[in-house]
This record gives structure tokens, sequence and C-alpha cells, in this order.
């Protein structure tokens, strides 16, 4: 599953292409992937919207609407005329989009073929056409106002950005102290960290030399610290080699090559790459846990 710095340059490909076009129409090929919106009002909110923007709340990518409206008098126009002219019920819209497993986006010329598993297809005003794939049909679609998506389900409770102020040592120790679950599993709760999958939360436990396994509310002050400070520093590290890896131009997108990075997750066996103690693996909270037990004591 695509973890926080992969949808990270998922949206920023998606930036770079789509911002400023204009949706002519879409089509939805899998009933699910919108929920309980029918696909009638789905397309005819999209139909002629401008897209002015893309951006990322967690593992949710928000692509930014400007609505199509008719003006009085048989004129067309876009929210971006007249203010005096605006109907007030013609608010900006997010389409928001969790990729989940295997949920692709694809830029293509009217010329490509539209590969299997295209369940979504939005077709744009330079005869392109933005195209969600999705092998597993686990991925998700919703349109919402903008003035409602904070709270909106999935997103309303999130934890803060790990890359932003909200996110401080303060705000760690807090929520640290009012759990009783390991580590790891703390870690994974994106209520609580957001941006740490299976893999980013062992690699961040493993830099910071503090055992999956510990129980968060007896975590001393000094290893909160360095549990912040690997948090961070695991997923700007992502962020960074993953550059250049997503293309949309080409006609398809995928995640980074990041396993030549990995220190401790899936090198069960392994030796450790800072003291050559044997990397472990055990079974916890329903996941693979990877660490070191000369680094990461108990």
């Amino acid at each position: 599953m695509p973890e926080l710095p992969e949808v990270e340059h998922v949206v920023r490909a998606l930036r770079r292409v789509v911002t400023g076009r204009r949706i002519i129409a879409s089509e939805i090929k899998l009933r699910k992937l919108i929920g309980l919106t029918s696909p009638s009002v789905f397309r005819r909110k999209l139909k002629g919207s401008t897209i002015t923007g893309v951006s990322r709340r967690g593992k949710f990518i928000l692509i930014e609407l400007e609505p199509y409206i008719d003006l009085p008098h048989g004129r067309a126009s876009d929210t971006r005329g007249d203010e005096s002219q605006k109907p007030a019920h013609k608010q900006g819209l997010v389409l928001i989009v969790h990729l989940r497993m295997t949920g692709k986006f694809l830029y293509l010329n009217e010329d490509n073929e539209l590969p299997k598993h295209s369940h979504a297809i939005l077709y744009l005003d330079n005869d392109r056409r933005l195209v969600f794939r999705d092998q597993r049909k686990f991925g998700v679609m919703k349109l919402v106002a903008a003035s409602r998506l904070t709270h909106t389900k999935g997103i309303r409770t999130l934890a803060p950005e790990p890359f932003g102020n909200d996110f401080s040592l303060d705000y760690l120790k807090e929520a640290l102290s009012n759990s009783r679950r390991t580590l790891k599993t703390f870690l994974l709760d994106q209520n609580k960290v957001l941006g740490l999958g299976n893999i980013y939360a062992a690699e961040a436990l493993f830099r910071a030399g503090i055992s999956p396994f510990a129980i968060a509310a007896e975590l001393s002050t000094k290893r909160i610290a360095r549990l912040h400070a690997a948090i961070r520093d695991v997923l700007k590290f992502a962020v960074l080699h993953i550059r250049g890896s997503i293309s949309l131009e080409d006609g398809f997108s995928y995640g980074a090559a990041f396993e030549r990075f990995w220190q401790v997750y899936d090198r069960e066996g392994e030796p450790c790459v800072k003291c050559g103690a044997r990397i472990r693996r055990e079974r916890h909270g329903g996941r693979s846990t990877y660490w070191c037990p000369r680094c990461q004591r108990r």
C-alpha cells in the first residue's frame, strides 16, 4: 500500500499536469468507487469544473475544484468571473481520493488505449484523460464541499501532519502518555501519528533505537525526543529518495524502489547495519514487525 511519501509524490505529479485544466466530462465505470453518490450526480458536479490545485491530507489526495456556473441571460462562465454574478450556492468542491492498495492515476493522450481496471475517467480540456486505475478495487473517491472538508469522515480525526508545526514534541508526549498500546501499534494509528505505515514505523523505531514492543505511555522523555526526530527524518528521507520515481506523463505511475534504503524492514535474518546482530521478525498486531534485538532492546 502506498505510504505518505509515495502519496506526496503522486500529488506533486498530478499538480504539475492538471492544475488549471477544466473537466469537460467524466465516466465512472465502478459504482462502488464513489460510495453512496450516484454516478449521474457525480458526473454533473464535475462537469465544467476547473482544477485549481492538488494537495494532500495524510494519505488522502485532495483535488480542488472551482465549479462551472451559468450566468443570467444565457451567458456561461466559471466562478472566476464577476463576483456579483456568482450564485451563493456554487461553492468550491474537493475530490477526495484514497489510493488504498493498488490505486493509480494515469495521464493519457486520447490515442492511448485505456488499460484494464480503469474505473474513473476525467476528460480534460487539453484532449488528455486523467484515469484512475485500481486492480484490487479498494480505492475511494468522494466529492465534498470545500467548506466541509475538515469535517469529513476519515479526515476530521487525523493527527497533525508530520512536517507541520502542530506535530510538536509536546504533542507526541501528550499522545503517548494516554496510550497503553505497544509503540508499534500506536505509531500505525493515523489519528495519533500521521504518515507512518508498517515500513516507515519499523524504520523510525530502528533509527530511534526503541523496541516496537515498548508501552507507549512508559516511554521516557529522552526516547520520545529521539522518536519524534526519527519519524520526521525517515519520512523526509523517503520523500527525497522517491524523487523522479512517479510518472503520469508517460501514462503510468508507480511507487519508488525505496527498498534499497531499508535498514530493518523485510531484512529478517540479515545482519544489523549498526551492530551486526541478526534482524528479527515477529507477527504483531496483525503485521510483520522487524527489529534489531541488540539496538532495540525491550
